[in-house]
């Protein structure tokens, strides 16, 4: 741990955060441990992710931290999204160092979702539990047509049932031809776990892009946007002109309920550069699509030479799995849309 301990200082530094001041709200710093980053990369040998491994959910279980990575063959066209993605299950009993199952646990496969997830895939997932124990997985489902936001569920992380597009029962089915994509489930932390939390007797989720969304569900399974008097589902988080999050936000891990408020991770896309960062903001824990606050700056940007080479090389770090794990928080974010990047938060105690 001394050897992380240092390496983690100069990513501080990097990371241009050091002791300057931030919002009470929010969490962080993160530090990136140089000697284990990226945690998780392609395997020429296994074909299914032999092209990149990225986007990842990430769960603690039976006191191991548990990662579902978005992974691509090398089939198709070598551009973004001209792959096919599935996703792998990995597992670490320290949060940093990984081994990984030798098949993908969810992929498009000759089933009802057939249609929509193939030739594209399942991609970039987020996990919660429920109260019960079962594992809800939001992710997209890609044809190559129109990307949807899908949901799966699991009592083990390897063996999964998809139940098909969120909003497949909302408003007629009119969202079925729309873009949907990045389910970020409100959760509450209990213990080591993640959990899917009620407000107000139902789920909410925030999701989309480049405008962050809001939907309620009463099962976790089909979930209904929160539409204005035009019958448009009502925007919560917009990009902001001349900021690191000026082109687009798009949703992060499960958003957290705290005794401050709500707490949304959400992926920023920043103009000119195109490079993605990741901010924070608050909402009202009586209201969550009231905005109370957000941080000017992003929290994590990409720093480092793995978040600058691969198929996106204007830089990414793109946070989708958090947990708390050994009396810290660990961050598990895309790199340059080829690999797995791990980042730690020890807050005081």
């Amino acid at each position: 741990m001394r050897v992380w301990a240092a390496c983690a200082v100069a990513s501080l530094a990097a990371l241009g955060l050091g002791r300057q001041s931030r919002p009470s709200w929010t969490f962080g710093p993160f530090l990136k441990p140089i000697d284990v980053n990226p945690v998780i990369t392609p395997n020429p040998a296994v074909p299914w992710e032999a092209f990149a491994t990225f986007n990842p959910a990430a769960v603690v279980k039976d006191g191991k931290v548990y990662v579902l990575y978005r992974a691509e063959d090398t089939s198709g066209t070598r551009e973004i999204g001209g792959h096919t993605s599935r996703l792998g299950l990995a597992q670490s009993p320290d949060g940093l160092h990984f081994t990984r199952r030798a098949q993908p646990v969810l992929y498009p496969g000759d089933d009802a979702q057939r249609q929509n997830e193939w030739p594209g895939g399942v991609e970039d997932p987020r996990i919660v539990e429920s109260d019960d124990g079962t594992y809800v997985l939001t992710y997209t489902q890609w044809n190559r047509d129109v990307p949807r936001l899908a949901v799966a569920t699991s009592r083990d992380l390897i063996t999964w049932t998809k139940h098909g597009p969120v909003f497949a029962r909302a408003a007629g089915g009119k969202y079925l031809r729309t873009e949907s994509k990045s389910g970020a489930i409100l959760s509450r932390v209990q213990g080591k776990r993640i959990v899917a939390t009620r407000l107000h007797g139902k789920y909410w989720m925030y999701f989309g892009v480049p405008d962050l969304r809001i939907a309620t569900s009463d099962n976790l399974l089909d979930w209904t946007p929160l539409e204005d008097s035009t019958g448009q589902a009502i925007k919560v988080l917009s990009p902001r002109p001349g900021h690191f999050d000026s082109w687009l936000v798009e949703g992060g891990p499960p958003a957290l309920l705290t005794d401050q408020g709500i707490v949304v991770l959400y992926n920023a896309g920043s103009l000119p550069s195109r490079t993605y960062s990741a901010g924070q903001a608050l909402f009202d824990s009586r209201d969550p699509t009231k905005l109370r606050a957000r941080a000017d700056s992003a929290f994590i940007k990409p720093t480092e030479t793995y978040e600058r080479s691969g198929q996106y090389a204007a830089g990414t770090t793109f946070v989708e799995g958090l947990v708390w794990f050994e009396g810290r928080w660990f961050l598990y974010y895309g790199t340059a849309d080829s690999r797995v990047g791990v980042a730690v938060w020890n807050p005081p105690k």
